[in-house]
């Protein structure tokens, strides 16, 4: 982690703490990171929308009417 030095205001503890946050983030390597998961041919599982849909192998429901069965 490189030295940081504020030079100019006065930040409190939760301003440099979500500065000491962003370059802790900034520094992991990609390959580690969720949104990377796309680029290797596979989606993260909290990006799968199947899991959104009520049942087992449930097909999506299209047509006119499909809004009203989308919060079910």
């Amino acid at each position: 982690m490189p030295h940081v030095q504020v030079v100019r205001g006065t930040p409190d503890d939760v301003e440099l703490a979500a500065l000491v946050a962003g370059l802790v983030a900034a520094s992991v390597p990609a390959e580690d990171d969720a949104w990377g998961a796309a680029e290797h041919g596979h989606a993260a599982s909290w990006a799968d929308r199947t899991r959104t849909v009520p049942g087992a192998g449930a097909a999506w429901r299209t047509g006119p009417d499909a809004w009203r069965t989308s919060l079910r």
